[in-house]
């Protein structure tokens, strides 16, 4: 993939894809298609079959997704397994009918088992069962990454799949009621002043990835990888969300109480990614929680959210 390629990114306007783009143009690349909801429908087939013909990309990131956070994945289950497959399977089946060089699909961390041993290595996929809350777009994004698999076997496809831990960063979704447990406690935090309640006890660990270190690790991986195994993206280290949420409370300045509803699910109880095979590409990420926090506040701020 050289400067003056062909890049389509799929999903350009969301968090996601903004940071592929913003990764992409302080490189030098400057033949970005910006696939967003505006210019096409990814969950349309004749849309996405005609915008692969004009556009004719050469190289393609599938950031293009429904997500969302536990509650929005439990109440629309069939939203997010439908739309998410359909997209998937539109951008894939399409940039294989035209052509394209290489595509690099994103997944989530969700694919992999309730209870998978920690850290957790690729080879964990499919070994157990998942958490009941989001299986509906888990099983959309295993669905992506065998279907780059088969791609690349029956079609010699040369389709990678990456799977991010959790993320948060400029462009994230502060809805209440969709978002990930990240931005909304930012949310919270920001309009309250007495006191604010999350969802379970506090004591699951999660581990989080600021956006701009994924979109570099998409770009290392569009360079440096051809397998045919999806691989982790992450920080490998991991923080409680008791601990995520005095860390956020302390850079928003909220002075008040932080309750615990306990009759609320926690999810996963512990989920974190074993990276040693991205970082072998030689990745890192290098933004902190609490710097990448900071700066996730200012623009959550600037743009009046």
């Amino acid at each position: 993939m050289d400067s003056d390629s062909k890049v389509l990114v799929a999903g350009a306007n969301g968090m996601v894809g903004s940071a592929i783009v913003r990764n992409l143009e302080s490189k030098g690349y400057a033949n970005i298609i910006q696939g967003t909801r505006q210019s096409v429908d990814f969950t349309n087939q004749e849309d996405v079959k005609d915008y692969f013909l004009y556009h004719r990309p050469e190289y393609v990131f599938v950031s293009a997704a429904k997500v969302g956070g536990i509650m929005a994945n439990k109440k629309y289950k069939a939203d997010f397994i439908t739309e998410n497959l359909e997209i998937q399977t539109n951008i894939i089946k399409n940039a294989h009918k035209i052509g394209v060089k290489k595509l690099l699909f994103l997944g989530s961390s969700c694919i992999y088992p309730k209870f998978a041993n920690q850290p957790i290595t690729e080879d964990q996929l499919l070994s157990g069962p998942l958490e009941t809350s989001n299986d509906g777009y888990a099983i959309a994004k295993i669905v992506g990454v065998k279907m780059c698999q088969a791609y690349r076997q029956q079609h010699n496809f040369n389709a990678i799949s990456l799977m991010p831990t959790n993320l948060y960063g400029p462009n994230d979704n502060f809805d209440l009621e969709t978002s990930h447990v990240l931005p909304a406690m930012i949310a919270k935090f920001h309009s309250s002043e007495d006191s604010v309640t999350f969802w379970g006890d506090g004591s699951p660990m999660r581990e989080f990835l600021h956006v701009d270190d994924l979109a570099e690790a998409c770009y290392v991986a569009m360079h440096n990888y051809d397998g045919e195994e999806h691989l982790n993206v992450g920080t490998g280290e991991d923080v409680t969300i008791k601990e995520l949420a005095d860390t956020i409370a302390d850079v928003v300045g909220f002075r008040g109480e932080i309750s615990w509803d306990t009759s609320k699910p926690n999810g996963t109880p512990r989920k974190v990614l074993n990276v040693d095979k991205i970082k072998s590409l030689g990745w890192e990420p290098k933004i902190n929680l609490r710097e990448g926090i900071e700066s996730t506040y200012e623009w959550y701020k600037q743009n009046g959210i």
